[in-house]
């Protein structure tokens, strides 16, 4: 199993570019960053600082959208950082949640990021596509050029889509049950699409909190620093039920039921422990969706879910341990896993 570091791109810059070394020392190969322009600093910059000072770490975006770039500024800067360093990126992509909001414009429809996954990977690769009824390619892109695109999805027919469509499915969410329903789908259309569904690369992505014992005061200390993380999925979820309605047989119950208490949310805060608007979020999801407690534990669930399919676990590390969790993941965890 690959492991990867998420981060917010949060001033200092060289604090990001810190972290994702210290990731690599401790044997993550990928190294993923938020993408929206107006909460933090631009992360395609700190990706070139990144690339720069590692050796291995290949990184992008947890999620761009085909809302905020053009296409071709999107290709050309992963192309460029792939000429510069190697291939060492890959496209994640999404509707764009808080990209889109906190610019008041609405996340991109699902047609909208299929006709850009097909034009960022082309250009990517240095061949020839159309875009907006011109044909266009980067003729300074060289052989062998790569860029994987992968898409962020929960409902239906986002997930049909990636399994026909992406290199890779991110799911933002750690959860046995829905990781194994999600995985299914995404699979299921591969396989419907005439694809080789071990070709879509799974990654599950949720903050993961390494605890030194399973007291409860340990546990509820891990919980408070990534509750966060409920409201933030809770964003999308609430999306799925409007527009498929609460007992959708296309939604689990198990996904949805939590948000009925959910009310305001308030994108200053989004992705940060201690989010005032996610006290909403019962400990259960905190448990389900994310990786909390001693080490054991840990390596109990990624074995889990490397038996569901998932091929990389991505740390969201937006809380108070951020070295320690890192440092915890190579020296115990990640040996333990791929022993």
């Amino acid at each position: 199993m690959d492991f990867g570091l998420v981060l917010q791109t949060d001033p200092p810059a060289s604090r990001v570019v810190d972290l994702m070394r210290r990731a690599e020392r401790n044997g993550f190969t990928y190294g993923w960053t938020f993408d929206s322009a107006v909460l933090w600093q631009e992360p395609f910059v700190i990706y070139s600082q990144i690339l720069a000072r590692t050796d291995r770490l290949t990184v992008g975006p947890m999620v761009t959208n085909p809302g905020t770039r053009t296409w071709e500024v999107t290709a050309s800067t992963f192309a460029t950082l792939n000429d510069m360093y190697g291939n060492r990126t890959v496209c994640g992509i999404g509707r764009g949640d808080s990209a889109m909001r906190v610019a008041g414009r609405k996340p991109n429809t699902l047609a909208r990021i299929s006709e850009a996954m097909k034009v960022i990977r082309a250009l990517g690769r240095g061949e020839e596509t159309d875009l907006s009824g011109t044909p266009i390619r980067l003729p300074w892109v060289k052989p062998g050029a790569e860029l994987p695109v992968w898409m962020a999805a929960y409902g239906p027919k986002a997930l049909k889509m990636t399994g026909e469509e992406a290199d890779g499915f991110i799911l933002q969410l750690a959860d046995l049950y829905l990781t194994e329903f999600m995985v299914k789908a995404v699979k299921d259309a591969a396989v419907a699409a005439g694809r080789d569904p071990d070709e879509v690369t799974i990654c599950v992505a949720a903050p993961a909190y390494v605890t030194d014992d399973d007291s409860s005061e340990a546990l509820a200390h891990a919980r408070e620093q990534c509750r966060w993380f409920g409201g933030m999925v809770g964003n999308h979820v609430a999306d799925l039920v409007s527009r498929y309605g609460e007992h959708s047989a296309q939604i689990p119950d198990e996904l949805t039921d939590y948000i009925k208490a959910r009310e305001g949310y308030d994108y200053a805060h989004h992705g940060r422990s201690g989010n005032p608007d996610t006290q909403f979020v019962p400990d259960e999801i905190v448990d389900r969706f994310c990786l909390i407690g001693p080490v054991e534990a840990h390596i109990e669930k990624l074995n889990a879910l490397r038996a569901l399919g998932v091929d990389q676990f991505a740390v969201y590390d937006m809380h108070d341990a951020q070295e320690a969790t890192i440092d915890a993941y190579g020296s115990k965890v990640i040996p333990a896993v791929n022993a």
